[in-house]
């Protein structure tokens, strides 16, 4: 088995998560972070070398996979410092602050073979990942519409964090919990056509949003009604599948979220109650891993990565457009 050589740049929360997820797959030799001494400690915890450069990273023949997992207003930058280096990329959602960041990724990879992933983790819960297999199989029938909500209440102070100045997030909670959403639903409902919705501040302090309310319609007219929030005050995520036949409902993540579970309602012939199946996986996450085995698979048999860039860029316009029609400037 070939083993892949990693470089974490972005040494926080989510680049911790990325490095306890690697399987045998990977082998984690170098990273870096803007801070030296988070840098530091993140490489004697991984066992890893810290890099005083992100030159050190990029001009290192040995490493194949980057991960980027920094704020959002380097992401892009650094996913092309990386395909220029010749290296394949993981790259944390939202992959920019607009879309109009990842048009020159995508002009790169049409005559490249480098893989690009985008950080979409929440393809690989459990819960989702056993809708995906309903679906497949056809228990729900077609498609009619999902209805999805997702939010936290942050915390005091929140108002005076990196995601709360759109210079650095391009957004609020619209470009933080939204693209998870709105990637979902299109993975279920395909690109979307008809796009409405609404962001604005009601509680915070802040010149972003804290709320968004987002209508999206595909060409046969399946919908989505999805809203994000962070005034949610207590963790939830909620998604729900409707079919002609029935109906999936998934609630929680695990952690602070609640215990994740799938509970699918399967309509009898003569309607009335459903049947009803339930699965509840209050393991640990590991989608992070599922993710990142994925991605080892898309290198190893030179497939298109699911997840992509294009799909994330495809989420930064219905992102981009809502902040528009909301009248904020962040996409400008």
């Amino acid at each position: 088995m070939k083993v892949l050589n990693i470089a974490i740049i972005g040494c926080g929360l989510i680049g911790r998560k990325r490095a306890m997820a690697l399987s045998n797959k990977f082998s984690l030799i170098s990273c870096f972070d803007i801070n030296n001494v988070v840098s530091t400690k993140f490489a004697m915890d991984f066992s890893a070398q810290s890099c005083e450069k992100l030159d050190d990273i990029f001009l290192n023949k040995d490493i194949d996979l980057v991960i980027i997992a920094t704020l959002h207003d380097s992401l892009a930058d650094l996913t092309m410092k990386a395909l220029n280096a010749n290296k394949h990329v993981l790259v944390e959602k939202p992959a920019g602050k607009n879309y109009q960041e990842l048009e020159p990724i995508l002009d790169f990879l049409k005559n490249s073979k480098l893989k690009v992933k985008v950080g979409f983790n929440h393809r690989y819960h459990s819960a989702l990942l056993k809708a995906n297999e309903l679906i497949k199989n056809k228990e729900l029938g077609d498609l009619m519409f999902i209805r999805a909500r997702y939010g936290h209440g942050a915390r005091v102070g929140y108002n005076k964090e990196w995601r709360c100045d759109p210079e650095l997030s391009g957004g609020g909670e619209l470009i933080d919990q939204g693209p998870h959403l709105i990637d979902l639903s299109r993975m279920f409902l395909g690109d979307f056509t008809d796009i409405k919705g609404h962001a604005q501040t009601y509680y915070w302090d802040m010149p972003v949003d804290d709320n968004a309310f987002i209508v999206l319609q595909n060409q046969m007219k399946q919908t989505a009604f999805l809203q994000v929030s962070c005034t949610e005050w207590k963790n939830m995520f909620s998604f729900e599948i409707y079919g002609q036949k029935g109906k999936i409902d998934i609630n929680g993540l695990g952690g602070s979220y609640g215990t994740e579970k799938i509970t699918f309602y399967k309509m009898l012939p003569e309607m009335g109650p459903p049947e009803t199946y339930s699965w509840e996986f209050p393991m640990q996450d590991n989608s992070w891993k599922v993710e990142l085995d994925e991605l080892y698979d898309d290198i190893i048999k030179d497939r298109t990565p699911t997840g992509n860039i294009n799909d994330a860029y495809e989420v930064l316009k219905i992102v981009n457009k809502i902040y528009k029609d909301s009248n904020y400037d962040y996409c400008s």
